[in-house]
């Protein structure tokens, strides 16, 4: 089995690692019927789209109003025309549901002293929501928020951020994404990087190669922790 050694701190991204991004659609299935797989896809798609446009374009606006202009279109798009569900939906995006292994896996990283940290696109607001509705906001040394720097993922001044906060190098850092963009892009960076595949992707095709796979977070304590990670 793979062991990363060395690794200080373990960094997460949050959206699609720690906190499901189809659990707002999901919870809106009684308003959305059928449609509310396409119009999360969607949702989930433009948001990012919006995020990397606005990064290369030097047009910055917080992660809150990027995911309302995201869903917008996406309502558009799909002919839905509610206020009410557009209101519930972005209120339903602010606790989304975490994964199943989440609070166990942050539990034995933090008993091994390892610093843990969030590393998102979010903004402060919207991070502290997730954290708190999960339970698991006292489990972090930091949540960092790309507002710090005003760029999104995956510009390296966001990844930096870890660094500067924690006070380590990048070598010592072992940093997780569900998003195979973010985890090829953190690995460029110089983190160690394991990419939650949770949807089976294939591989990117940028710099540079995530250290391993992993199929959902539970993984990760034995990876980072080797023989500490056993009991």
């Amino acid at each position: 089995m793979l062991e990363l050694h060395g690794i200080e701190a373990c960094v997460f991204d949050a959206y699609g690692t720690l906190f499901d991004v189809n659990s707002a659609a999901r919870s809106a299935q009684d308003s959305l019927g059928e449609k509310w797989q396409p119009l999360s896809e969607l949702w989930r798609a433009k948001q990012l789209q919006y995020s990397w446009l606005r990064g290369l374009a030097n047009h910055h606006t917080d992660f809150w109003q990027v995911t309302g202009d995201a869903l917008d279109f996406t309502m558009s798009t799909l002919q839905i025309e509610d206020p009410v569900l557009r209101g519930r939906l972005m209120n339903l995006y602010l606790v989304l549901s975490a994964y199943p292994e989440v609070p166990d896996t942050l539990k034995r990283l933090k008993a091994s002293n390892r610093k843990l940290a969030i590393l998102s696109n979010g903004t402060p607001a919207m991070l502290a929501a997730a954290a708190a509705n999960a339970g698991i906001a006292e489990l972090f040394d930091a949540v960092l928020s790309v507002e710090e720097v005003s760029v999104y993922k995956p510009h390296p001044s966001v990844y930096q951020l870890a660094c500067d906060r924690l006070n380590l190098a990048a070598g010592g850092i072992c940093f997780v994404s569900s998003n195979g963009w973010d985890a090829y892009s953190a690995k460029a960076f110089g983190f160690r990087v394991l990419w939650c595949n949770r949807f089976r992707q294939e591989p990117e095709r940028i710099p540079a190669t995530p250290d391993a796979q992993i199929a959902t977070l539970a993984e990760l304590p034995d990876i980072v922790l080797g023989g500490d990670g056993l009991g």
